[in-house]
This record gives structure tokens, sequence and C-alpha cells, in this order.
């Protein structure tokens, strides 16, 4: 059964002090499986101590491993406490839906909540306790690969998909054998890497920090998170994971976080090459000092908390409550009474990539998807000679590099599912990669693709894709970033497709046919012509198991397109960092008239070339003026005090289809400049040709709050504008007043 706060006391006063310290350890999973030298350790001998005594484990999974392993540890722990297991499920375990941006792009955190569910239902069984999810990172770089992680460039969309995350991940109670605990991460602001340079510094002032990159871990955390992870950045010169400011005084007392706070893999560390700690045990005093409570795969607590501690460097009461915040996630887990946490390899065979979980995973695909363009009704397909061309037309790599449990041959391709599709039909579909995914010596982090006949070989794909492209009318180029050029450590300064790509796409353009391009991607890209060129363009992420099938029933017309943007999508890579959200300057552009000696690019706009919440149906939607019930609210009145926002929308095309309406507002003088719009909320409407709704938005003082001057979260009295529209460069506009 759970054990009570004065049994978990008890068994902490009776520990050794190694022990203790050991609790706040965490070895890679490699440890276990694998000779010392794996791990970076000095020697056997030093790696079989640590693993008798160290308190969690990550990386890895497999039911009757993970049993084995703990039923080992325990019987030779001094107090048979149980281990943790602890892993990377970020978006899948075996049943891998849309990354994090694409689950951003639905705009529905209930997809968000069900792809957790799933997640955690299939990783607990498979011996999996904590997820290292959801990232709730604010990202505003297209440049930095860890975009793929986020749900995006706004605070309060950030906030509202990873709460559902996870709710998803710990459901009510994370002792059920089909949740597991979830970390937020990374704290914070690692968005904001200078440059969009991985592991890079941030340089952020206290009022953006709050205003804007803390606003997204909030939620999640008061969702009840159990963990959340220190960012390797530093944050104005500090390294996070000794910022005793960030951690203790923002994170534990003003959000009132009291779980486990874990570093990121070897980040105590690496505040000995920041040049903010002399040498490892400098580092564990910080971290400690900055209420770190488990060092992940380093020897910064094992080797110098002791010494720390008798030196009187380092409390033996700090320490134990970092011990204590552990042994109560052990705990809240069910640990002491199921060690293995429900863990079954029979369970785990029966449930994971069930018929249900995959009929979720496509419904997520089928929400994600964003149209950018659709001339003249290009899409739904409706031609009788198709050819798909592209390296990912039958290409399997269609999760991100952070789906990392996840098999790829489960995943369906678009060959497979247009194979499907059309069988039996008088349709005909004609196939060919028509490219290498990547270019010559790419350099793909962990890999250089070099390839000897890599000119050779390419130069008889395009032959091949030239040829069915002749003997069709309408083309699909199924085109994108490879799998390993979006995720940890794959920072670009050249955001656009592989050139070899390019030159397919330019190849085949000029053929003259009916022309799609889908985009598989896990950043924003400067797309060149492609926009101009395609008929219809189409961006699909990094989709995951589901890819194929998702895609086709959106192409067919099963269902219309619905997803938005979650990150403005530049011109070029000059533009970055680039958002909605920003502020205005002192000599803004005119939209009109002459320029010069305003705050713009003499070779480009400053707008996204398609901008946050931007994402075509294939139907066409009217909206009405945006009318308010009453123009002004009061200051410092009753919650109930609000004005009533609203809109017609009508569908006007042919098609049934679902548009998600946003809310913005603008605070048109505040104590510190605001931003030229802010998304408030937004509203899912499906309408059949014809139809037409009514959307209403509250609008309350709760909602006009910032940091203002006084480095306090609250109103100002003043004119403000609300704007309610389908992308955040709605113009559709009414003005109130808060008094």
């Amino acid at each position: 059964m759970i054990m009570k706060k004065e049994d978990l006391q008890a068994l902490l006063n009776d520990m050794s002090l190694e022990e203790k310290i050991m609790q706040l350890v965490q070895l890679p999973g490699q440890t276990f499986e694998e000779t010392a030298a794996v791990t970076g350790l000095a020697d056997m001998e030093k790696a079989k101590k640590m693993k008798s005594l160290a308190g969690s484990v990550l990386g890895l999974h497999g039911a009757d491993k993970i049993k084995a392993i703990q039923k080992e540890y325990m019987e030779n722990h001094p107090h048979h406490i149980p281990l943790m297991f602890m892993l990377d499920v970020i978006h899948g375990h075996d049943t891998v839906f849309p990354c994090p941006l694409a689950q951003g792009a639905t705009f529905d955190p209930e997809v968000a909540r069900v792809g957790a569910q799933v997640q955690a239902k299939e990783a607990a069984a498979d011996g999996v306790q904590v997820t290292f999810s959801p990232m709730a990172d604010l990202v505003r770089d297209a440049r930095w690969g860890r975009v793929v992680e986020s749900t995006g460039e706004d605070p309060y969309l950030n906030g509202l998909m990873t709460a559902a995350m996870v709710k998803g991940y710990q459901g009510d109670s994370i002792a059920d054998k089909e949740h597991v605990a979830a970390c937020v991460k990374h704290f914070a602001a690692y968005g904001a890497a200078e440059a969009g340079r991985d592991y890079n510094t941030c340089e952020i002032s206290e009022h953006t920090l709050r205003d804007q990159y803390l606003q997204g871990y909030r939620l999640p955390i008061s969702e009840g998170a159990r963990l959340v992870m220190t960012s390797f950045n530093t944050l104005n010169g500090i390294p996070s994971s000794g910022n005793k400011w960030l951690m203790r005084d923002v994170l534990r007392d003003e959000m009132g976080f009291d779980g486990v706070l874990i570093s990121d893999w070897a980040a105590i560390a690496e505040m000995v090459n920041w040049g903010f700690a002399q040498d490892l045990k400098e580092a564990a005093a910080l971290a400690m000092d900055a209420g770190v409570d488990i060092d992940m795969c380093t020897e910064s607590y094992s080797g110098s908390l002791e010494a720390l501690i008798k030196e009187g460097r380092v409390s033996e009461a700090l320490l134990d409550k970092a011990v204590m915040r552990v042994l109560e996630l052990k705990n809240d887990l069910g640990l002491f009474e199921d060690p293995y946490h429900g863990a079954s390899e029979e369970r785990y065979k029966e449930i994971t990539l069930s018929k249900d979980s995959r009929e979720k995973a496509r419904d997520a695909v089928r929400k994600s998807l964003v149209l950018l363009e659709n001339k003249e009704g290009t899409l739904p397909l409706s031609s009788k000679k198709i050819a798909l061309i592209g390296p990912y037309v039958d290409d399997k790599d269609t999760h991100s590099a952070w789906a990392i449990t996840c098999n790829k041959e489960n995943n369906i391709t678009l060959r497979q599912a247009f194979e499907e599709e059309f069988a039996g039909s008088d349709v005909e579909v004609k196939y060919s990669n028509g490219s290498l995914m990547v270019d010559n010596d790419s350099d793909l982090g962990f890999l250089k693709f070099h390839s000897d006949t890599f000119r050779e070989d390419n130069d008889r794909l395009m032959k091949e894709a030239l040829e069915i492209a002749d003997e069709c009318d309408t083309i699909i180029m199924c085109l994108g970033e490879s799998l390993m050029q979006s995720g940890e450590s794959t920072s670009r300064a050249k955001i656009t497709l592989p050139q070899v790509q390019l030159e397919l796409f330019g190849k085949v353009k000029e053929k003259g046919k009916k022309l799609i391009t889908l985009i598989f991607t896990g950043r924003p890209l400067d797309l060149g012509d492609i926009p101009e060129v395609s008929d219809a363009l189409l961006i699909c992420w990094r989709p995951g198991t589901e890819s194929g099938h998702g895609i086709v029933d959106v192409l067919t017309g099963k269902t219309s397109p619905q997803g938005k943007l979650p990150m403005s999508f530049p011109w070029t890579v000059g533009q970055e960092p680039l958002y909605y959200n920003r502020f205005n300057t002192g000599r803004p552009k005119p939209f009109e008239g002459a320029s010069i000696f305003t705050s713009r690019y003499l070779d480009c706009p400053n707008e996204a070339r398609y901008p946050f919440g931007f994402g075509l149906t294939y139907s066409e939607f009217e909206i009405s003026e945006v009318k308010l019930d009453k123009t002004s609210i009061t200051r410092g009145s009753s919650a109930s005090d609000k004005a009533i926002a609203s809109v017609e929308i009508k569908n006007t095309g042919a098609y049934a289809a679902t548009q998600t309406v946003q809310l913005y507002i603008r605070d048109m003088a505040g104590s510190v400049v605001r931003p030229i719009k802010e998304l408030k909320g937004f509203k899912k409407v499906s309408l059949g040709p014809g139809e037409n709704s009514q959307v209403s938005f509250e609008i309350t003082e709760e909602m006009l709050k910032f940091w203002t001057a006084s480095n306090r979260f609250e109103s100002e009295a003043g004119k403000f504008k609300v704007f309610i529209g389908l992308d955040s460069a709605t113009e559709n506009e009414a003005e109130f007043e808060l008094v």
C-alpha cells in the first residue's frame, strides 16, 4: 500500500548518508546493460557500486528487462528502495502521434491529451514510470532544431497544450498502471537560445522572461506535473542548474512547484564548461543550493556531496529535503507497493499499436496538417493519373528524432496509403523517389551522409521521376527535411529544403502539370518559390505512425484540413527570430506609402510569409465585423463584469469544414511596451456549406493582466483592441476600455 508520510520519514532517518546521496543520482541505462566505459564512469568497481544504490535510471524500456533489473536492485539495496525508470516518451512510444509542433497546429488540447494518454499506456506497460515530457519552451527561432518538440511561438497556446499533455500522461493518479509521471522541461527560456544555436546562452530581461517565456510553464505545472527539468542554457549569465533565484524563488515559491527538480543530461557538470563553477564539487554545491534534486548522468553529486556535507558547505537538512521529494515521487507512483508499476510483457503486447490507438493517431494527423495554398480548388484530388514523386513517397522515417522507441516499420508511408486507397479503382498512381533525401556530405549530427555514387544514384532517380511525370496529369511532390535535420543539436543557419530536393522540384515544375507539394518538416522553412509554383501546398510536419493514412484522408477530401500554423513561416532565414506578438517599434513600417527611416528590411517584408494561426480549409468562410455587448470593463470589479465579443461566421464554400476562430487582444498603451496582438482564445466551428454560426468570447479583466513596470502581474486601465479572425494577421477589430 502507499506509504504514509511518517513511514517515509522513518525510512529517510534510517538511511546512511551514502544511500541518501545516491537517491539523487540518475544513471544511463547502458550502465545496467553494458560495460562502465559506455557511461563514462571511471572504473567497473565504481559503476558496480553506483548501480547498487543509484535512485533512478533513464533510457531503458522492455517490461521483462526492467522487472529483472528492479528485482535484483531491490534485493541488494540496504532498504529495498525501488529504482525509478525514466524515458523520453515525447510524442509516442510505439504508436507515434504527430510531433509536438504538429500537435500545436491542431489548436486542440484534446488531441494532445489523448496522444499523451496513449503514450503513457504503452510506455507504462513496457516498464516506463516517468516521461521527460512535455516541453513547454516558447520558441521563436526556426533555426533552433528543438522547435519540433514545442507546440509553438505563443505562450497561451503552449500552456493549454502542455497542460493537456500532463493530464494525459498522469491521469487522475500516477500510481495507476496505465499512467506515468510527467516532467515539464526545460526550465527556463531554453527556446531563446542565442542565434538559434543549441545549448547556447539566453539574454532576456526579467520582464520578457516573466511576461512571455515563463507563461507556458505555468499551466502544466499547475496541472500537477510531478517533475520539472532544468535547461541547458545560461539565463542572463547564470546556468539554469545553478540559478537559485530561478529555481527556488520563481519555480518553487512563486509557481508553487513542490515536485522533483531534475537536471538535463550532464547539465550540472556543464557549469564547469560555462565557467560558473571551478570543478564538479563546486557545481554540486551550486546545484544543491539552487534546489536540483536529481543529477542526471554525471558524478557531481555521487563524487562530491558527502565531502560537501562533512565540510559544512551543504547542509544535511538540504539533502534530506531533496531525498524526501524523490521518495515521495516513488511512493506516489506506487513503487513501494508494486515496484514494477504494472509493467507486463503480456499486457504490453496486447495494447501496443492497437486499432484504437492507431485511429487516434490518424485523427491527430488529419487535424495537424496545414494547407497553405490551394489555387482554383486543386484539392481535394480529382485526377485519374497521379504521380507521387520525392524522397517521402515511400520513406518510413515519418516520425521525429525524438520518437526514440519508434519502430519505423510500423509507420504507414504515402505509397502504402495510396495503394490501399485506390486499389481496384480507375485511378492510376505511379511512384518515384526522384532524389536522395539529403545532399552529399550532409552533417546529420550522429552521422555524416556520404555516397561515392551520389550523383549517379541521384541522376537515375531523377530520370525515373521525370518519366512518370510525363505520363500523369497531377504530380504530388513529397519533400522535406531528413529525420535527423530537426531535433536536439540540429540547429541550422539555412532553413531550406536540401538542394538535391530543390533541384528535383525545379525539373518537375518545368513539366507544367498540376502540382501539389507536401512538406515533411520539424520546423518552419524558407520555401523559396515552392508556394508560387505549387497549385496546392500542404505542411505535413513529422506525422508519425499513421502519416500516410491521415494525409491521404485529407488529400482525397474525406476530411477537410483544419490545421493552423503554431509558428510563423518566414520569407527568409534572415527574419529569424520571427513571431507575431512582437512590439510595434517607434517607427513602424506603414502598410502603404514611403517607408524610409522606418523599422524595415530593404530586401524582405517585415511580416511572415505565412503568419501564426494561418491555415486554409477546402471551403471558404466569411466573418462579420466584431460586435461588443459593452465597450468598457471596470477594473477591480467582480469577475462577472466582462464584455462579450462576437462574430458571425459563415461557410460560403462547397465543402463541410472546421475553422478555428481566433481571439486576439492589443493593449494600446501600458507601463511597458505591449505586443501588437496576443492570442487570448480560440474556438473550433464545424459548418456545412451555407451554414453559419455565432461565435462569442468573454473578455475579462484577468485576460488583460500582464507583468507591469512594477514587476507585478496586474491590469492597467486604458484602451484595448479586440481582434477576431482566422489568423494572427486579422484586422477585424473593435475597441473597448478598462476603466
